[in-house]
Formats: structure tokens, C-alpha cells, sequence
């Protein structure tokens, strides 16, 4: 039986190779940190990680994993239903909704299933979702478990969103879903006119906040500090494998009915195991970080400002950003491939992005600045790219 499919996945494997569109991945033999060391002993520095305010090896935050080992184990062995859940996970929900200004908060064990999560227990044929063109794809995902009427609009584009709300008037509810940072492009919805089309056309918002949580806004608390909006976003998912430590585990903050909603029929938080003791103790102890001092956002900021002006000025074309994802946009699938790689050799660990990652003849560079870069990581960087952008004409 397995004979054709066999040969079928090989032709395919080989057409992808063949393409120079095969995703290989490297293996890194130290901690995620602003430099890092791969299986060869070679020490790069990575630009292309999620740890934006550089806590994937903070030693707080190991700390607080090792502790929370010791006095709470090492797992929950069974989903929260079924044998309830530890006194952090509730802590930890806590800090989540207190730090975004909700009400409550439910974890899952990723962002993925946050949103897989959500709209199947809240919505039915009879209501709508209207849908930013760019949304994440556990977003997609998660309308598609769905059964309610499904409206798209074009990528941060208040007119058409106007249009699609006033098309889904004819459904009992609307949800108007985005993305916080749109994560191939680094470009931040206007939320605030989001909420306000939402009250006109009597819609809830929800935000997904997995890019933009810890890095956007003056403190880092996410679009609705950006646009001073605290509280109007009905729900926020978002996780803490990016910017909040870099480990695993979602959550969903919002609307008390809602998250209790959610505890009673969202199948991934009632089929998935609790989050581990480690996971939550660091999570935890971030939080209480977070609400200290806002030097690594700050940090962040400066980083990504001096990148992106250098980069301007060297002759990059780079998408507007107002996160810390800086897209170097080279349009061609297998430049973005050889790009990449003569980056790595020049020790700049990044990846090329192309179709279906991003549309056809989109292919990037994306860029992801930390906190934990110092002035002669960025100089590097910046110079590297020169280096290879004019040995391959790019520039």
C-alpha cells in the first residue's frame, strides 16, 4: 500500500528540492541568545528568532523554571477537567489578564490552539467572522472548525472591513478578527479604528497578539496600549513562545463569560494536558519583570529604529514597520535561499521566506531584532547585508 504514496511524496520532495524551495533545518547546540552556536561549532548571531526582549535564556527565568520543578514537578499528566489544574496556572492566568487589562484568562498549550479553540465554542451558522486577508494560519484553522458565515477583508483596510460588516449584518453576532503584528510583514492594524467600526456595526474584536504582546506599545503590553484602547478589545490571544520567554503555551484573555465559555467546549484546552510546572513558574516570574521595568521594550525599540534606518539607507527595500519584524523584501523564492545562505557564511543566521509562506513573488528576508542585540551585533548585521546584497546585485 505504502508503494505509491511512496513514490508520489519522493517526486514531490524532489520537485520542492529541485526548486531550491526546500525548508532544511539547522541544528543549534547552545541556548537561544543574540548569539548562538550551530552543530558545525560555528557562533552566529540570530536575527530570525521570536525573542524579542532576549528572555529565552534569562537566568531569572531558568531560575524560576528550576524552582517551580522542585516544588510543583515536572508535569500535570492529565488535562484540567478531568484532575484540575496547580495554584500557579491560576496565578499565571492571572498576571496574563492583568497585564492586558481583562478579566480572565484560560492557557492552552499554544498559541495554535488558542486560536483553533475559540470560535467553534462561541459562534454558529447563524453568526459571522470577519477575517483580516493576512491572518495567521492557526486563525485560519480556526474559522474553518467553525460553522459561522465567513467574511474576509483586505489587509488592514478599513473601507473594505466596513463593507464586509455591513454584508454580516444580516448574522445574529460578528466577531472582527486581526492579527496584532502581522507576522511576514511586521505592520500593525489601526485597532483603534477596528473598535470603532465594531460599535458602530455592534461586532465583538479579537486581537491576536503573539507578535506585537511585550514589543508594541511604550511598555509592551500590545495594540490596545499602542492606541490607548485598554480594554476595549473583547478578546486577546497570545503565547508565551515569543516575546514573553520563548518556551511553549497560549493563552486567551477577555471577556469573563468568554473565557469561561471556553473552559466549559473549547476542545484543545479540554483534550490537551496542562501546562508544565516549568513553564508556568518562568512565565510567571516574566510577568512579574514585565510589570517592574519596560528597559528591554525600550531596549527593543532603539535596536529596531537604528537597524531599519541603516538598512533604508544602504538601499533595502523594507515593508513599513511598527514591530520589531523588519521584512527585506527580495521578491524572488531562490535569491531569498542563497541570500540566507551567504548570510550564514558572513555569521547571520536568518531565513528566506517564500511561497506559501508569503504570496507567490514575495520572498523576503524577515528580520527579527531582540533587546539582547547589542551595538556590534546590529553593525554586523547591517554589514553583512551590504556585503551580499551587492555581490548579488540586490543593492
Amino acid at each position: 500500500m505504502y508503494g505509491k504514496i511512496k513514490e508520489h511524496l519522493k517526486q514531490e520532495l524532489n520537485a520542492i528540492s529541485e526548486a531550491g524551495l526546500f525548508k532544511a533545518e539547522r541544528i543549534i547546540t547552545s541556548s537561544q541568545s543574540a548569539e548562538i552556536q550551530l552543530e558545525d561549532g560555528k557562533r552566529v548571531l540570530n536575527f530570525c528568532a521570536n525573542n524579542y526582549l532576549g528572555l529565552s535564556d534569562h537566568p531569572q527565568l531558568v531560575e524560576a523554571a528550576k524552582e517551580a520543578l522542585d516544588t510543583h514537578g515536572y508535569g500535570m499528566s492529565s488535562v484540567r477537567f478531568i484532575c484540575g489544574c496547580q495554584d500557579m496556572h491560576k496565578t499565571l492566568e492571572a498576571k496574563i489578564a492583568e497585564y492586558f487589562g481583562c478579566e480572565d484568562t484560560i492557557l492552552y498549550a499554544a498559541c495554535f490552539d488558542a486560536n483553533g479553540g475559540l470560535f467553534e465554542p462561541l459562534l454558529t451558522a447563524e453568526d459571522a467572522i470577519i477575517s483580516d486577508s493576512l491572518n495567521h494560519a492557526s486563525i485560519i484553522d480556526g474559522v474553518r472548525l467553525c460553522k459561522a458565515q465567513r467574511y474576509r477583508y483586505n489587509n488592514a483596510d478599513m473601507e473594505d472591513l466596513e463593507q464586509q460588516l455591513i454584508t454580516a449584518q444580516e448574522q445574529r453576532f460578528r466577531i472582527i478578527v486581526t492579527d496584532g503584528v502581522f507576522s511576514m510583514d511586521g505592520n500593525v492594524p489601526p485597532v483603534d479604528q477596528i473598535c470603532a467600526l465594531a460599535e458602530k456595526y455592534d461586532a465583538l474584536v479579537m486581537v491576536d497578539e503573539c507578535h506585537s504582546a511585550g514589543v508594541v506599545g511604550e511598555t509592551g503590553r500590545g495594540v490596545t496600549e499602542l492606541f490607548n484602547i485598554r480594554g476595549k478589545v473583547d478578546i486577546i490571544t497570545g503565547t508565551l513562545g515569543k516575546a514573553f520567554g520563548g518556551a511553549i503555551g497560549g493563552f486567551t484573555t477577555g471577556r469573563k463569560e468568554i473565557i469561561e465559555m471556553l473552559r466549559q467546549r473549547s476542545r484543545p484546552y479540554l483534550f490537551s494536558n496542562s501546562l508544565p510546572p516549568a513553564v508556568v513558574g518562568a512565565g510567571i516570574r516574566m510577568f512579574d519583570m514585565m510589570k517592574e521595568t519596560s528597559e528591554l521594550q525600550e531596549r527593543l525599540h532603539k535596536n529596531t529604529a537604528f537597524f531599519t534606518k541603516q538598512m533604508l539607507a544602504a538601499g533595502f527595500d523594507i515593508k513599513p514597520t511598527q514591530s520589531a519584524i523588519c521584512a527585506v523584501m527580495l521578491y524572488d523564492a531562490k535569491l531569498s535561499q542563497v541570500f540566507a545562505a551567504k548570510l550564514l557564511e558572513e555569521g547571520i543566521y536568518v531565513i528566506g521566506f517564500y511561497f506559501p509562506v508569503v504570496p507567490k513573488d514575495q520572498a523576503r528576508i524577515r528580520v527579527q531584532l531582540s533587546a539582547a542585540h547589542k551595538q556590534e551585533h546590529l553593525d554586523k548585521a547591517v554589514a553583512a547585508f551590504i556585503k551580499v546584497g551587492k555581490d548579488l546585485n540586490v543593492i
